[in-house]
């Protein structure tokens, strides 16, 4: 479904992602880890058109999107969540989504995008009464919020950017398991940055790992975790990390 090739962005003379390449199948939820400052982010905001690479091919479904600018990649079936969700106070719960309805594949239709919000509030598991206001959502509701606002756009690919931060344990596991099964319901493909290692290890299929704007390592949770390379990585950089990869080994 999505094939990236050569993939650079420098900053002047600061490299932040480099020569990177990897492949997502279709239906399939790809982790996406590395240390803070490892290129992460810097990748998503290529795959979602808010930088253009300096270098590197990304094609969805065969068309070429790298460099397109954000609403376009929209509309080609690429949605995102954000780190912080950041919604309109002033609107209501449904309102914020629905407005993001609008920039999918709704075609700006005021019925679909209705539709599509009070689809993905449903999935998300949040209520779609037009009064209910986002404030008093805690920290599990704004992410869940973050969530709907990217499916009511009805992605294909789902750029999922730490859906867990800030959440206790057992929110950790709603979250986690709420990707497992949006994916089982709509077929949709995933790519999901976090930090979480033992509930991430847990939901995706397979992982890639970067380091220092590099990739690492790839292939299947349990290859991961026995990697000499990136045990060494998070050595470094997260204790916590480490144990997690040594509860996932079992």
């Amino acid at each position: 479904m999505l094939e990236v090739n050569g993939l650079i962005k420098r900053f002047g003379g600061f490299t932040a992602v480099n020569n990177v390449s990897f492949a997502v199948e279709q239906g399939e939820i790809l982790g996406l880890i590395g240390p803070n400052g490892s290129g992460k982010s810097t990748i998503f905001n290529m795959l979602s058109g808010f930088f253009p690479p300096t270098a590197g091919s990304i094609r969805l479904e065969g068309h070429e999107i790298a460099g397109r600018p954000p609403h376009a990649i929209i509309h080609r079936g690429v949605g995102r969540t954000f780190q912080i969700p950041r919604p309109f106070r002033r609107l209501t719960l449904l309102e914020n989504v629905v407005l993001a309805g609008f920039y999918g594949q709704n075609g700006h239709s005021r019925a679909k995008a209705f539709e599509a919000a009070e689809r993905a509030l449903a999935l998300v598991g949040l209520p779609s009464d037009p009064r209910t206001p986002v404030d008093g959502l805690g920290a599990a509701g704004l992410k869940k919020l973050e969530l709907a606002k990217a499916l009511a756009t009805q992605p294909r690919l789902l750029l999922a950017d730490e859906s867990l931060g800030g959440l206790d344990e057992a929110e950790m596991d709603q979250a986690a398991d709420m990707l497992h099964n949006i994916r089982k319901e709509l077929g949709i493909t995933i790519i999901w940055v976090e930090h979480i290692m033992g509930v991430l290890m847990r939901i995706v299929d397979r992982v890639m790992v970067l380091d220092h704007g590099e990739k690492i390592a790839e292939g299947l949770p349990s290859a991961i975790t026995n990697d000499p390379r990136v045990v060494e990585v998070y050595l470094g950089s997260d204790a916590s990390a480490v144990q997690a990869m040594a509860a996932a080994r079992g």
